[in-house]
């Protein structure tokens, strides 16, 4: 027997969650295409969760935790460039910033 058929009976949530990640992946498939929302390349859909080129299903602006986001507030990335952007709020991005301008005065006075 396949998986699928065994996991459907013997753990019908788990089964119910894989069918409804996969239909979204289907929706944001054809929304978007096969290119990662970050870097533009392929997104190799074959490769199991957790590796570096497998699909992840990223959510664009965050919302209510208690609610599943709609599809128009989702997106498909890459693993690894999700997890590239997981910092990336307005805060860090913002500290970043200002880091490298101290640096970049600190070289203009160490040149004068």
């Amino acid at each position: 027997m396949s998986r699928m058929i065994l996991a459907r009976y013997l753990n019908p949530r788990k089964y119910r969650r894989e069918q409804e990640r996969l239909q979204r992946v289907a929706e944001l498939r054809e929304r978007d295409g096969d290119d990662c929302r970050r870097c533009r390349r392929p997104i190799r859909l074959d490769l199991p969760d957790g590796h570096d080129h497998a699909p992840l299903i990223e959510q664009i602006a965050p919302g209510a935790a208690a609610e599943p986001p709609p599809v128009d507030n989702l997106c498909l990335t890459h693993t690894r460039c999700n997890a590239a952007g997981a910092d990336h709020t307005a805060e860090v991005q913002e500290r970043v910033r200002r880091k490298g301008e101290a640096e970049l005065f600190a070289r203009r006075a160490r040149q004068a």
